[in-house]
Parts: C-alpha cells; sequence; structure tokens
C-alpha cells in the first residue's frame, strides 16, 4: 500500500511540474474568461462535468468525483482559436474610425490530472488547469487622434493585454457512502499579464489625467501574481441519477504591481467565486444525458466587474474597470456508448455575455462576448486500460455595440460608436491511461 501511495504522490509531482512548465503559453475565453469546460471528455459534452466521473479533472470541476474515478491519469492538448476584431464608426474625427483584427489567433492549451485510490474509499489526485482569454494583439492601423499615427485607443504601436491563469488544485475525496462522496481542492493560483499600447490612458499630454499612478499603466512587459483559494464538492448517484455541486471561493491573488494604474484597488486582480450544480441521467444503458448550471460572480472583483464609466481615477479603489456583470451558464450533454470501444459526444453551452455596450471600449481589449458553444466529441479504447479522447467545439460570432468613451473625452459625437466581434474554434486531444 506505502509503495502504491508513493507511486501516485512521484506520478502527480511530475505532472503538475509539467504543467507549471507548459501552461504559462494557454489562453481560454468561453463563458467570460473561464473555457466552456474543464477536460476533453467534458468539452465534447457542452462542458458538462460536475456530476460525472469520466476523468481526473475533478479538481477544475468537483473534487468529490475523484472518489469515483478511479486508478488513472489524463494528458491532453486543446487548439483554440479566438477570432477578435474591434471598430469604430460615425466618429466626429474620421481619423478615428476604422476596424482593425487581433492577429493572436492559435493557442494550445494543455491538460494534466492524476487520481489514486489510496484505499476503496479515499482518493488523493491532483488537476492542473488554466483560465485566460483577455489576449488581444491588435496592430496599430490607420487611425490618428490629433497627434499623429495611433492605435485604436489613441495610443502608440500595437494594442493589447495578455493574460494567463494557472491554477494546481490537489484533491482528496472520500466516499461517505458507497454512492456518495465529498471532496475538497486546496487551489493554488498563479497568473502573468501584460498590456501594451494604453499611453493615452497613461496621463498623456492632450487627454484626461486617467490614472492614479502613472507609469504603472502600459507597457511594462509582464507581471506575475499568486494567490489561493478552495473548491469543495458532493457528488452522489440514486439508481440510473447522478447529481453533484461544486463550490469555489474567490482566489486572493497578490497585486500586479507594474499594471496598478491600470487595474483598480492598486492593480489587484483576483479570480472570481464560482458555483455549479448537475445532474447526468442514464436514459438507457448506452446513453447518458447531462445538464448542469454554473454561476460566475465576474463582478465581486473590481478590476474585472467595475464599470467603466466610473468617475475615479484608474487605479482606485473604485476605479474604472471592464464592467462584466455576473453571468449563468446552462450546459447540456450527451454520451453514446456505440459500442464497447467507442464513446461519442455532443453538447451544447450557453452563457450570459458579461458585457455590456456602456463597457465596449474597455473591451476592445477583452472582448468576451461569446453566448453559445456548440460540441462533439468522442474516446477511442486503443488498449486494455488506455483510451484517446477528441473534442471538437464551435462558438459562432457574437458582438456588442456601444458609444465610445472618447465622446465623453474629445466631446460628444467625437468618438461615435465602437463594436466589438468575437468567433471560436478548438480541438483537442487527450490520452488517459488507467492502472
Amino acid at each position: 500500500m506505502q509503495r502504491n501511495v508513493r507511486h501516485g504522490l512521484n506520478a502527480a509531482l511530475s505532472i503538475t511540474l509539467g504543467a507549471a512548465a507548459l501552461l504559462p503559453a494557454s489562453v481560454g475565453a468561453t463563458d467570460g474568461y473561464f473555457p466552456h469546460g474543464y477536460g476533453l471528455k467534458g468539452k465534447g459534452m457542452g462542458g458538462t462535468a460536475v456530476a460525472l466521473a469520466q476523468d481526473t479533472f475533478g479538481g477544475a470541476n468537483n473534487p468529490a468525483a475523484m472518489a469515483f474515478a478511479g486508478d488513472r491519469f489524463d494528458i491532453g492538448l486543446d487548439w483554440f482559436s479566438p477570432r477578435r476584431s474591434a471598430e469604430r464608426t460615425g466618429a466626429g474625427f474620421p481619423t478615428l474610425n476604422g476596424r482593425v483584427d487581433s492577429d493572436s489567433t492559435n493557442f494550445f492549451i494543455p491538460e494534466f490530472g492524476f487520481n489514486h485510490m489510496v484505499s476503496p474509499d479515499l482518493a488523493l489526485g491532483v488537476t492542473v488547469y488554466g483560465n485566460g482569454g483577455m489576449n488581444t494583439d491588435y496592430p496599430q492601423g490607420d487611425f490618428n487622434c490629433g497627434a499623429g499615427p495611433a492605435n485604436m485607443l489613441c495610443g502608440s504601436g500595437r494594442l493589447g493585454v495578455d493574460l494567463m491563469q494557472l491554477v494546481i488544485a490537489p484533491t482528496v475525496a472520500y466516499k461517505v457512502a458507497p454512492n456518495h462522496a465529498i471532496g475538497v481542492a486546496p487551489l493554488f493560483g498563479y497568473q502573468r499579464f501584460k498590456a501594451e499600447g494604453l499611453q493615452a490612458f497613461d496621463n498623456a499630454p492632450g487627454f484626461p489625467p486617467f490614472t492614479s499612478s502613472p507609469g504603472n499603466v502600459t507597457n511594462r512587459g509582464y507581471d506575475t501574481s499568486t494567490g489561493f483559494g478552495a473548491r469543495f464538492g458532493y457528488q452522489g448517484r440514486a439508481g440510473t441519477v447522478s447529481f453533484g455541486a461544486a463550490y469555489a471561493t474567490r482566489m486572493h491573488m497578490s497585486e500586479f504591481k507594474k499594471y496598478s494604474g491600470l487595474f483598480a484597488e492598486n492593480g489587484d486582480f483576483d479570480i472570481p467565486s464560482h458555483y455549479a450544480v448537475g445532474v447526468a441521467v442514464d436514459a438507457t444503458p448506452a446513453i447518458t444525458l447531462a445538464f448542469d448550471y454554473e454561476r460566475i460572480n465576474y463582478s465581486e472583483v473590481a478590476s474585472v466587474g467595475n464599470p467603466s464609466t466610473n468617475q475615479a481615477p484608474l487605479g482606485a479603489s473604485n476605479g474604472p474597470g471592464f464592467g462584466w456583470q455576473d453571468i449563468n451558464v446552462y450546459k447540456f450533454g450527451i454520451a453514446w456508448l456505440a459500442s464497447p470501444g467507442l464513446t461519442l459526444r455532443a453538447g451544447y453551452n450557453h452563457g450570459d455575455n458579461p458585457i455590456q455596450a456602456r463597457d465596449v471600449t474597455f473591451n476592445i481589449l477583452a472582448p468576451g462576448v461569446i453566448k453559445d458553444h456548440y460540441t462533439l466529441g468522442g474516446t477511442f479504447v486503443v488498449a486494455q486500460n488506455s483510451e484517446l479522447t477528441l473534442a471538437f467545439m464551435y462558438a459562432p460570432e457574437q458582438s456588442v455595440t456601444g458609444p465610445s468613451l472618447f465622446n465623453a473625452v474629445l466631446g460628444a459625437g467625437a468618438g461615435g460608436n465602437e463594436t466589438i466581434k468575437m468567433h471560436e474554434y478548438s480541438f483537442g486531444i487527450g490520452y488517459g491511461m488507467r492502472f
């Protein structure tokens, strides 16, 4: 038994260190800046996972599921392709009108998970996952804000931001009864962020004094942040019905000091709390139907939820933010055991749009407007204890149009209206092994 435990912990440590080295390149923006799901099996079913125990991603979905996952590990890679654009029309200064497309359209997102049954009732594991999606890279374009060539937000050079969030989630799950389990996952977070091309908001000549901390708004290179939180979960089964619930606390992260003049509360950028409930029904011995409801509380983080119209300096406690609202997410999935060696999946995910028209200017940097996701997937048994999983997602274009912030800065009508648009694709492949 001790040898098995030691083997399991050593494998979990190796996976965790590998993820920490690779995930900083990740990005994903679907339900706001949270992915539509975690784990390729869940992603193929619209993101449903709270009431299922298909893999080792309980640390990201529901830690209680690890009590039913068995001894296994999973590793995968997801190609994610967001297509973002921003356009300004009707500006009183015609040189402010124009359109730009973000050049960053291809990202590769690894995923890792491990689980070991220490006893029939106790499981120890680890899940490593990432969030992101506030990632844009616009060329300067042909804009002119009155002092020569400029980007769309009247700064110089390329315009964009890059946010990555990595979470390492060790898991402990215990069966309190044969078909009922509880679980907990401490969440250890790492963030990386940079911003470019926002010189107009750094108390530039000819513009109002936007920030409380000049020199800490833009073009400071990458800054990093660390913090912690926890996820709690329950999963149970009665007959042909499985059900689950999970809650993740707000992750309190250290401040981005290099961007204390951009983000509210002196560079604070916590990861918001969120919770989910789910149910899965074995409609037939070969068909499983699943539904999850998730709530993401973006508004509790000032730098994300504060309206961009707040009359306070950037970086202040009540400084402008992205104005993101809390969102509800509804996930539907179906799995069909087509043969002993083949499972096919499909799903649909619908989330609220967190961005309002009043905040469109700030969200040129982070156009997380996607609402609908359509998914397909499948798992193929390649050996007695080994399998390959595929998952595909398509999110059709969504847009938000609103009055430009420059109307208030340069005069009524001077900035016209702005529109942000986005659509997405993803395709992933993963390998799982039971032992």
